[in-house]
């Protein structure tokens, strides 16, 4: 009868907290603060940033061809930027409050100020602009674009550099102690480290087999590149001083974007198939996924803020469900 009732418990505990059954026992390494609602967003939404500093939150809303500016203290949207053709990644430079957004349709990138909400410049890369990486230490932003090139320009939007790739970049991470940029190549099924200093490949690493290798983070001090694939659904952890494969775990379908968590050393993965893959880091070799929290299917970008200890997550609309912002905290 004990085991019984133990059952029951187990599984009203998974019910509640969107975990699987044989994780219903475990704490909830997630735990949903509140929402924000964007009532007017329609379609897909794509990257997001963040101004730690005045506490907003930049939404490219690319089906609603905007961009929604979120009060994270008032947990309201207080903006949107319309006209914009396909945005797809954000960038925010909080030394200068300007704000770059890189538009799929028509290949710009275009600056704005963050203040007036003013349209200060178009920089033209031809096609595909998708995601955006500022560099603190040289104050230049670096942007993915077209059949395949990184390009690097200034706050004033001039061009500063091109370094071309044998593919379209998909998420790609800078080293902050160093001068390599690491990409996620899926039309050449790999991964290109970049020097940009030099302004060139420095080498190429496969993923072991899966493909479509879209979203990417980095665990900079351990020296370990993390890389969820599509075809098949599995977290790739790669060794960073020579590329080699040091783990492979199934993971949520369609991930686009994935986020470490230094402190508690766990890995965010999101996935439009419904669902957060959470993996815990045992050390730097060794990795299991610990959770795999129901969201809501087609939700597969967010942003995590160590700063905030804020998981952000973009849901589009659903049904009679507006377009909304969940924001989850870290437990414990």
């Amino acid at each position: 009868m004990k085991q019984i009732i133990l059952g029951v418990i187990l599984l009203s505990l998974a019910a509640n907290s969107g975990l699987s059954f044989a994780q219903a026992s475990a704490s909830v390494p997630l735990k949903l603060e509140s929402t924000i609602a964007m009532p007017d967003v329609q379609g897909r939404i794509d990257h997001l940033a963040i101004d730690l500093k005045g506490r907003r939150l930049f939404v490219a809303a690319l089906g609603n061809n905007s961009v929604e500016v979120i009060d994270l203290k008032a947990n309201k949207l207080i903006h949107t930027i319309p006209g914009l053709d396909e945005p797809q990644g954000i960038a925010y430079i909080p030394s200068s409050n300007l704000l770059f957004v890189a538009n799929g349709k028509d290949g710009s990138v275009r600056e704005f100020d963050a203040s007036s909400w003013k349209l200060l410049n178009s920089i033209s890369y031809g096609d595909d602009a998708d995601n955006l990486r500022y560099d603190p230490g040289s104050g230049h932003t670096w942007v993915g674009y077209g059949g395949g090139a990184l390009g690097e320009f200034d706050q004033k939007g001039t061009k500063l550099a091109d370094i071309k790739l044998d593919a379209h970049p998909e998420s790609f991470q800078l080293e902050k102690n160093g001068s390599r940029i690491f990409v996620n190549l899926p039309g050449s099924r790999k991964i290109d480290v970049v020097d940009r200093k030099t302004r060139t490949v420095l080498s190429s690493w496969g993923t072991g087999g899966p493909l479509a290798n879209f979203p990417m983070a980095l665990d900079e001090q351990d020296h370990r590149l993390f890389v969820v694939t599509r075809l098949p659904a599995r977290l790739i952890v790669l060794d960073t001083e020579n590329g080699h494969r040091i783990a492979s775990l199934p993971a949520v379908g369609d991930c686009d974007d994935l986020f470490f968590d230094q402190r508690r050393h766990r890995i965010y993965a999101i996935g439009g198939e419904g669902d957060i893959s959470i993996f815990k880091q045992q050390d730097i070799d060794h990795y299991s996924e610990i959770a795999r929290m129901k969201t809501v299917r087609g939700a597969r970008t967010g942003y995590f803020s160590p700063d905030l200890d804020r998981l952000y997550l973009a849901v589009r609309e659903h049904g009679p469900q507006p377009a909304e912002i969940r924001v989850y905290m870290p437990q414990p």
